[in-house]
């Protein structure tokens, strides 16, 4: 697990009301705008989660192995942790189609407790619709709201988000992210 991942002290949800709810979404000219909502991810949400990390893994997979079993059990853990970090889901009607995953870590470069934007997807049907942005305002506003100096994230090289990353104000590092597995 790499330092990004320390987890601070126990911290009570506080989820920012303005930007969870709902938000319309024009499908087409001539058709009724949709409403897709967002909202704190739970555990009664977590085969929806898992469904959408699965997804992601065909897009845009991970560099360690996507075991079931144990990514369940860490989604139950965050879940269950919100000082470990905060999901939340969006939902067209009653179908998850994005996800956001934010964690705490703690810094001393970075001046105390930061936020890493763990994951962050949306079903390619959803694309282009400004769902991506959303997450990004909600994951700066979640951060805010849970005291983090910083937000981080990770992204693999040539990811088609990465302009919006970089529009968005995040900025490129001339480091190396090293990573050392301590189970083995």
């Amino acid at each position: 697990m790499s330092s990004r991942h320390v987890r601070s002290a126990a911290i009570p949800p506080v989820f920012p009301a303005t930007i969870i709810g709902f938000y319309e979404r024009k499908l087409c000219e001539g058709i009724t705008p949709m409403l897709l909502r967002i909202a704190p991810a739970t555990l009664s949400d977590q085969d929806s989660l898992l469904l959408l990390m699965r997804k992601m893994q065909d897009d845009d997979p991970w560099s360690e192995p996507f075991h079931d079993d144990i990514v369940c059990s860490s989604v139950k853990q965050l879940l269950e942790n919100p000082a470990y970090g905060l999901a939340y889901l969006v939902w067209d009607a009653d179908r998850p189609v994005a996800y956001l995953v934010v964690c705490f870590d703690y810094s001393l470069e970075y001046r105390g407790k930061g936020a890493w934007i763990d994951e962050l997807f949306v079903e390619p049907s959803h694309r282009g619709q400004g769902i991506g942005t959303q997450l990004l305002d909600l994951a700066e506003t979640a951060s805010r709201e849970q005291r983090a100096h910083f937000l981080h994230l990770e992204v693999s090289h040539g990811n088609r988000a990465i302009e919006l990353y970089r529009r968005r104000g995040f900025v490129d590092h001339h480091r190396y992210l090293m990573t050392k597995p301590l189970n083995a």
